[in-house]
This record gives structure tokens, sequence and C-alpha cells, in this order.
């Protein structure tokens, strides 16, 4: 028996068992379902979403409200088109009813907060059913690629949860489990040539980590001229950030491997993963997602909406028409890898990654990235969209920008705000990374709806 065998078949399972979570079960269910068409598939779907609607009226307090002031009882949910009956979920709304959306049934609750790279932090709750679901959701997608848990992997992380929680037990059992922990909140030269000489000792099989961190060491890499294409990397999950073209291509082309997009959030679970074939997979299984427009109504297939998720394995600590804030579009279309779990395509990123012209016209943040990306000399850049007045540009440079670049940004950037826009260009040293490890490209303070 290989060690990553002895891990994924012996070691793993036996810490799910002793933190009672039955990722092990569950994993091998979805392995199974994955296969099935998208009829029963949805059939799964309905049956498990009338538990959790019928759980949260009898004993979660804010549902047994929101039912009763809508004289509605669960068993008249007999679609999952008919979710639209149920009134959006917002982060304010947990805020204001935290303790009130616990189900009175719930045991062991974990606490959890997001990180706040929307300008909204949050806090919340997950049992271990949810938990459990979430690991076996991301175990699945990572046997797609040919790897598996106690494969030798390199994690870039940035969330000051992971972090804090590096006592003896957890680096104890990361070695067990063959994963090293890269903190990404922290990008200095000597951190990043650190960074580099772990990733050759560690020789990983698979990364894990924030698009723009991977790809930003990648970028490190390429120009210090070490080579990272000779490690025997197979794949690098990205998630937690929007994939740009060009950072697939920079980690692809440095660490030689497959780049998997993946799609989620702490509280909306692990949403959809990449498989080889190109397919953006939702786990169907355990979530309906939903595409909204700016007045709350469904869109079609094809056309972008708001995605809001309900979550079917969160009957402790419900998530029910949960909106993210970010944006993607669904489709009808099948995968050629023959999995029958539904595509979601075209993820644009958050709300606050779209900027708003002085005419009022939307646009995603690429219209402004693109203005400053292709600019000889720009290292590193931000976009902060104060107000539909201004607008403020980070730009960290080399010796190659030239000082007529400046006004060619301003331009640029005009042409698409509106002339009127001013657009003031601050020269830095480095960009600030966020608190969570993340780096955002554009944030706009301006309301897109």
């Amino acid at each position: 028996m290989t060690y990553t065998a002895l891990v994924s078949t012996l070691l793993f399972p036996l810490h799910e068992r002793l933190k009672q979570h039955d990722s092990v079960a569950v994993r091998r269910s979805l392995e199974q379902s994955q296969w099935w068409d998208r009829e029963r598939l949805e059939s799964l779907r309905l049956a498990r979403l009338q538990r959790l609607l019928q759980h949260a009226a009898d004993h979660v307090p804010y549902y047994r409200e929101v039912f009763g002031k809508l004289k509605l009882a669960p068993t008249e949910i007999g679609a999952l088109a008919d979710l639209e009956r149920l009134p959006l979920l917002a982060k304010s709304d947990i805020r204001a009813n935290l303790e009130r959306m616990k189900s009175e049934r719930a045991r062991d609750l974990t606490r959890f907060n997001t990180g706040g790279s929307s300008g909204e932090p949050l806090i919340f709750f997950l049992g271990g059913e949810r938990v459990s679901h979430d690991v076996a959701a991301k175990w699945r997608a990572t046997r797609w690629w040919g790897v598996d848990i106690g494969d030798p992997e390199v994690v870039v992380w940035g969330s000051p949860i992971e972090l804090s929680a590096q006592d003896r037990l957890r680096a104890a059992r990361d070695a067990l489990m063959r994963t090293e922990l890269l903190p990404a909140f922290e990008m200095s030269e000597a951190k990043l040539d650190d960074f580099i000489g772990r990733l050759r000792r560690r020789r990983p099989k698979m990364l894990f980590g924030y698009p723009s961190a991977l790809a930003h060491i990648a970028r490190h890499a390429a120009r210090r001229g070490v080579a990272l294409d000779d490690l025997g990397i197979k794949v690098a999950f990205v998630t937690g950030e929007k994939l740009y073209d060009e950072q697939r291509s920079d980690i692809a082309r440095v660490f030689g491997c497959a780049v998997a997009d993946g799609y989620g959030s702490r509280e909306g679970g692990f949403i959809a993963h990449q498989c080889p074939a190109g397919g953006m997979h939702i786990t169907a299984e355990d979530l309906v997602v939903e595409l909204i427009d700016e007045s709350g109504r469904a869109v079609g297939m094809e056309q972008p909406g708001e995605i809001v998720v309900t979550h079917l394995a969160t009957r402790d600590f419900p998530f029910i028409r949960y909106r993210t804030g970010d944006v993607g579009a669904l489709t009808e279309r099948q995968c050629d890898c023959g999995r029958g779990l539904p595509l979601l395509e075209r993820i644009q990123g958050r709300t606050t990654d779209f900027v708003v012209a002085q005419d009022g016209t939307v646009m995603h943040g690429l219209a402004l990235i693109y203005v400053v990306r292709d600019v000889a000399g720009v290292r590193e850049f931000k976009i902060i969209q104060e107000s539909l007045q201004r607008t403020r540009v980070l730009l960290a440079t080399d010796g190659r920008f030239r000082e007529a670049d400046v006004q060619a940004i301003r331009e640029g950037i005009g042409r698409r705000l509106g002339k009127g826009v001013r657009v003031d260009i601050e020269r830095v040293a480095d960009i600030p990374w966020e608190a969570s490890g993340k780096h955002r490209y554009i944030v706009s303070h301006v309301q897109t709806r």
C-alpha cells in the first residue's frame, strides 16, 4: 500500500470518524450520483429540499416566522422553482437574526466567519452535517484530477481563521496528510524566495490557493529564473477569487500543471468545480443554485445574474436562498466528461467587481483592468472606484514604465467611465494585499443596483 492509499483509505477516514463526520460515506455516495441523469438528480434535490424546509419551519425560529408570515406550508414547495416563493437571505438578515437562525435541535455548532473581502464580514454557524458534505464535495473533485488526500500538497492561503488554528495538533495532522501551508497574506520578495524553496523541497503533487497568490509566486519564480515545472505537480486548484486568463496561463506555464478552477465560499459551500474536460460542475446533490436579476426575478439560461444558493445540508443553521453577491450564468450544455451534474458558466466575480459609468452603465471590472494590465512596466495594480466622479489607480511599476503611460491610463479609464471622471494615479512600491491574503484588482464603492 502506498502512503497516499494509507492516508486516503485509513488515516483520513479515521480522522473524520473521530470528528463524527460522515465525509467518507458522503463522498462515496457523490461518486455514484455524479453519473445520474438530471431528472434523477432533481428528484433527489427536491426530496432533500422538502426535508430542509420542513425542519426549518418546525425548528428554526427565523424560518418559523417566515413561513408563518407568508401563510405558506413547506409541503407547498412542490418543485425547485417554487423556492422563489420564499424571501432571499442577505448577510444583513443573518446579522440581525444570528441566534434565531439556529435550529433548536442543533448540537455542537462551529462558529465561522468570512474574511469580509466584499466589505461585509459575516459571522455564522455550521453543523457537522454541513462540514461533512463540504469535505466530501471537495474530496470528490480532487479525485477527478488523479490526486487524492495523502498526496503531497502545498496550500497557499491567507485566511486568519486557518492561520490561527495552526496549533500542535493541527500541525501534526497536516504532517500526516503531507499538507504544507504557505501564508498568502505576506508576499515580500524574501517570503516569495522562501516559498519557492519550500515548493522545491516539498515537490507537491497538487497546489491549492488563491489564483492571485499562485500567479504571484509563479511570476516571481519566472523573474528569478527558477524552474518549478520539474516538480511533478499535476494540478493547481484555485478558488476564493475570479480566475483571470493570464493567471491561468502563468500558473500552468511556470508550474507545468493543469489549473482547476473552483467556486464556493464558507457560507455558500463548495458550489462548483472544474473537471478535466473543462465543465464547471455544480455540487447539485447538495445545492440548489438560482440566478436572479436586480429585481430578484429568475433569469434565463445563459443569462448573467446574481448567484443565489440553497444548501441542502444546513438544517442546523439554514442557508436558504442565500445571496452570494457573485455573478454568473447557468447553461443547458452537457459536459463532455459524461457527468450529469449541471454546469455553471461565466463566473464573472462579485457584484463589487463591477464598475458604474457616469451615465449609469454597469460594466465588469475587466473593462478597466485591460486598460492597465497590458501597459509595459506595470508589475501590480489596483483600481478603486470611490464614486461616480472619482477613481483611484494604485500602480507598482518597474523601469519599463514611462511617465507618458500615466496619461494613457487616465484617458483609457475616462473613455470607459466618462470624460468627467477624475482619475488619480498613485505610484506605490507594492500593492497591499487584503487581510485574508486575497488580491482584488477592482474595488467599487458605487452601488450597482
